[in-house]
């Protein structure tokens, strides 16, 4: 039953992410497409399946768009007065498009209603997002120098994405590596949440006893979480940029926990993995890195809808 949720998620997710792409002209998401988008999918929130009369108007409008849209858009932290309303003929036909590439919802009922809820809440809140307002970017592209230690690669690759990750990129790229490290484990792949905020108590990144929580901007919340891990005999592995590890490390000690939880910077945890591969495996370093980065590719597609954050070594 699992696999079945999971499976219908990841087809989900990709009609999504292949409807947001066909909808963005000249590389840009138009705010009535972005505004429909909500409005249909807070129709399947609301009531899943649904129907043609039940979303469309007798015009073929989508129900909502008009005098309705203000909110909506509210409800999801959207001030009302980002859209007035929806009268875009081509915005109405990218709603009916994307009921129709989600079956008008009976694609989602092999989940629960929790699962469809939480589903249809981050495709939500993948519409929100400032990038999907900004024209199409470009992957990061990153010319890397082999002679440098790989802890100076995995720097590069953090500066790259600073100023656009939002801690996509910290949370796959740390999956990425622990998947390509313990190859028989399953490696759990979701999507990153803006300020690390998790809508259970579990880590990123459970295997046997310990749980990796990748944390781009570390709060007290983190603290809490790796508290409840060791409550009940887990160890947590709390993966950091470089340039929190002091904040966290002060975080830690106010929660009294600093000497019993693992912490370690994003840039030296990969480039350790990198190293040890390396080593076990008779391969080049740089070799090892193109191949996670192979893997933070995968994951990324499976569940993001910025595609933007693919990396490409030049």
């Amino acid at each position: 039953m699992a696999h079945n949720s999971d499976k219908t998620t990841l087809q989900s997710r990709q009609v999504f992410a292949e409807w947001l792409e066909s909808c963005r002209r000249g590389g840009t998401l138009a705010r009535s497409t972005m505004a429909i988008g909500i409005v249909v999918l807070d129709h399947l929130r609301r009531e899943c399946p649904t129907s043609k009369d039940k979303a469309l108007s007798a015009r073929g409008e989508v129900r909502g768009a008009r005098s309705d849209l203000g909110g909506t858009l509210e409800t999801y932290g959207i001030p009302r007065t980002l859209v007035r309303e929806t009268a875009d003929p081509q915005g109405h036909q990218d709603g009916l498009r994307l009921l129709e590439a989600l079956d008008w919802g009976n694609q989602l009922l092999p989940l629960s209603a929790g699962e469809r809820d939480a589903l249809l809440s981050s495709l939500i809140a993948a519409l929100a997002t400032p990038a999907n307002l900004r024209p199409k970017r470009q992957n990061l592209k990153l010319l890397l120098d082999k002679r440098e230690a790989p802890a100076a690669w995995v720097h590069t690759i953090m500066q790259t994405a600073a100023d656009r990750s939002w801690g996509v990129v910290e949370q796959h790229l740390v999956g990425a590596t622990l998947e390509r490290r313990f190859k028989t484990a399953q490696i759990p792949n979701r999507p990153a949440r803006p300020n690390d905020k998790q809508t259970s108590g579990e880590g990123d990144f459970p295997i046997r006893t310990l749980v990796y929580h990748v944390a781009a901007n570390p709060r007290r919340n983190d603290m809490q979480k790796c508290r409840s891990d060791l409550a009940v005999g887990k160890h947590p592995v709390l993966i950091v940029p470089t340039d929190h590890e002091n904040k966290t490390r002060v975080l830690a000690q106010d929660e009294g926990i600093d000497t019993q939880i693992s912490l370690f910077s994003i840039e030296n945890f990969v480039a350790f993995k990198i190293m040890h591969l390396a080593i076990e495996e008779k391969k080049k370093s740089f070799t090892v890195l193109k191949e996670i980065v192979e893997i933070y590719n995968r994951r990324l597609k499976e569940v993001e809808t910025d595609l933007s954050l693919q990396i490409e070594i030049q």
